[in-house]
């Protein structure tokens, strides 16, 4: 049977956009745990769906979850830096 999970974004896909976080939601919406990381671990052609079967909740013991980036983590840019028109 063929996995019926929808496919995310690339890790290379979230970098382009200077995000380097990932939020991680426990598969249980009554658990609700859920943590942020980093996804400086994985190579650039994982995909978040990917990850997703391989993580487990610490406070429930559910194996799987929601694996989002997190735009928290995205690097801020010093517009003043850049060159004005």
């Amino acid at each position: 049977m063929p996995d019926a999970r929808p496919r995310k974004i690339t890790l290379a896909e979230m970098r382009a956009a200077n995000v380097r976080g990932l939020l991680i939601y426990c598969s249980d919406y009554h658990c609700s745990h859920w943590t942020a990381i980093s996804g400086d671990r994985w190579p650039d052609d994982v995909r978040l769906s990917d990850l997703e079967p391989r993580f487990t909740c610490q406070a429930c013991g559910r194996r799987g979850a929601d694996v989002r980036p997190d735009c928290r983590s995205a690097q801020k840019i010093d517009w003043r830096s850049i060159a004005r028109y």
